[in-house]
């Protein structure tokens, strides 16, 4: 181990992290970097750094990562409007990738020998970080505590940190939060404990960021988001960054009960997970921006992208983003979206976002003379419409003869 000088650790600050640090000191002998990543979980990260400082760390990142998250991540997925199994956004995923890069380009920095994690080595979060991480550097070394150590349980972990003067708040004494929880400012998940049982219902007291459909208000409200090149740029006439855009709507969405989800997952690792997660302005944004490509895509293209959705959708569950499949598919995509402009209604009411509008003045294929149930005044043969069915219809016409001479 002793070829380990120095290690960039991803650090939160928390109870697992705060032990991984002393434990990479005590058993890799190696000076440690932390980085913190700021992309909207909402809490105080100063706190991270005087931990940090308490153990002699020197090299101390804390990055406000929030508009490249959005920017550069959330976005790129959104325009493809992915979903994993048929309801998740994929919050936890699309960041890993964010915090991989960013580990790498700090070992780099500051010369270290290798990147830490304190991902388990049950979940997916260990393979999207390291295929991450190797995707871009081929070369460096990941150490993965809980693959190593014999710090397999709550109790231990506290032990270890009591043994060696690692602070622990009171709630980790006292039992702590029933869940284990991630949040940016895509969503926030929670798991672990009373999740567990499939069949229980999740506490009321668990939702962070909604309230319930029930308690939502009773009046209804209006957004306007206007979309370029696939992009929602602007709410309500008033433009917005990224960061800020995604962080209003989960505001918007959270006053509404939007966004809430009880999932069974299928883990790359292989086990079945039971997840709860809180994602009220992507729920807004997928609605939103497939109601604008609904105006602007052509109908096969959509379909296309339809097809190849779910396949974009586990690439980035499962760790994928780095891969090349996953960046020629982004280049497809985003070649779609160069139409992808207008503005999308939606109306926010008790859990649900219902599109009540949307528009593009310089994309949109929907022509109302001949869509329209009025005269068209000849813009449309109806009669063109027979042969048509009849070619369509001709391979089956074909086998029914067969089928009446048999």
């Amino acid at each position: 181990m002793s070829d380990v000088k120095k290690v960039v650790l991803a650090y939160s600050g928390g109870l697992d992290t705060s032990v991984i640090l002393k434990w990479l000191q005590d058993v890799y002998q190696c000076e440690v970097v932390t980085f913190t990543a700021d992309i909207g979980q909402g809490e105080e990260l100063e706190p991270a750094r005087e931990k940090a400082k308490k153990f002699g760390v020197k090299e101390i990142y804390i990055d406000d990562l929030r508009e490249e998250f959005v920017r550069d991540f959330v976005f790129p997925m959104f325009r493809a409007n992915t979903v994993y199994e048929g309801e998740y956004l994929l919050g936890t995923s699309i960041a890993r990738p964010l915090i991989a890069k960013r580990l790498i380009e700090i070992a780099h920095e500051t010369n270290a020998d290798a990147i830490s994690h304190g991902a388990t080595g049950k979940g997916n979060d260990q393979v999207r970080f390291e295929l991450g991480a190797y995707a871009l550097d081929s070369n460096i070394k990941i150490i993965a505590p809980w693959r190593e150590w014999d710090l397999l349980s709550r109790e231990k972990l506290l032990a270890y940190a009591e043994q060696n003067g690692i602070p622990v708040e009171m709630k980790h004494k006292q039992g702590g939060s029933p869940y284990s929880m991630d949040a940016n400012l895509l969503h926030i998940s929670y798991e672990g404990r009373h999740l567990e049982n499939p069949a229980a219902e999740a506490e009321e007291d668990m939702w962070r960021w909604t309230v319930s459909p029930e308690n939502a208000p009773d009046e209804a409200e209006y957004l306007e988001i206007e979309y370029r090149h696939g992009d929602p740029i602007s709410l309500n006439g008033k433009a917005l960054k990224p960061h800020e855009l995604l962080a209003e709507l989960n505001r918007l969405g959270g006053k509404h009960g939007i966004g809430r989800l009880d999932l069974v997952e299928n883990r790359y690792v292989g086990m079945k997970s039971r997840g709860c997660y809180e994602t009220p302005g992507g729920t807004i944004l997928l609605k939103a921006h497939r109601a604008i490509e609904s105006l602007t895509l052509d109908r096969e293209v959509a379909h296309l992208k339809d097809d190849l959705m779910p396949r974009y959708a586990s690439m980035i569950y499962n760790g994928y983003w780095w891969s090349p499949e996953r960046v020629t598919l982004q280049t497809l995509i985003d070649h779609t979206q160069q139409t992808v402009n207008g503005w999308v209604r939606v109306k926010l009411y008790k859990g649900n976002v219902i599109v009540t509008g949307r528009d593009s003045k310089t994309d949109s294929l929907f022509d109302s003379t001949i869509a329209t149930f009025e005269d068209d005044a000849g813009a449309y043969d109806h009669r063109d419409a027979g042969g048509f069915i009849k070619l369509n219809a001709l391979r089956m016409r074909i086998a029914g003869n067969l089928r009446n001479k048999k």
